[in-house]
Order: structure tokens, then C-alpha cells, then sequence
């Protein structure tokens, strides 16, 4: 029986590392300009949202995320993960 990916699209073991890497090695000023760039950025915004519609808004953001690497021929993001990888 062959065993089923545990990772999302485009995540590996090796980018999973690299993440654990990046936040283990960050300092407390470094995790605070990140959190302040992110607020900053006027693509995104943060949201208070129930509980109970997370698994809902999780399964949004999935779908959203589908369709904009699909629409991503270089496979270049500007969402964290793949600033992390380009890092490392």
C-alpha cells in the first residue's frame, strides 16, 4: 500500500525543514518586523473570525491557493514559504 503525501501541493520534507529552520533561528526583533511587514502590506488584511468557521475559511484559502499556482507558470509566490525557500 503505497502511503499517501502528507504534504500540501508543492511542500516536501526538505521545505518543512527549511520553514522550522527559519522561525527557530529568528530572533524576537526579526519576528516582530515580519509580523509588522505583513500588517503593513495593503494586499492583505487580518480578520477576527469564529472558531467554528475556520475549517470552512481554511478550505477557501486552499482552493484560492490552488488556483493562483495554477495561474503561477514560474511557481514564484509572494506568500512566506516561498520567500523562506528562495532563502535557504
Amino acid at each position: 500500500m503505497s502511503q499517501l503525501n502528507q504534504f500540501p501541493t508543492g511542500w516536501d520534507e526538505e521545505r518543512v525543514q527549511s520553514v522550522i529552520r527559519h522561525y527557530e533561528r529568528q530572533t524576537e526583533d526579526d519576528a516582530v518586523a515580519e509580523d509588522e511587514a505583513a500588517r503593513a502590506d495593503p494586499k492583505c488584511s487580518f480578520v477576527a473570525i469564529p472558531v467554528e468557521l475556520l475549517p470552512a475559511v481554511r478550505e477557501l484559502l486552499a482552493n484560492h491557493d490552488a488556483n493562483a499556482l495554477d495561474a503561477d507558470d514560474a511557481g514564484k509566490r509572494s506568500a512566506l514559504p516561498g520567500k523562506i525557500a528562495s532563502e535557504s
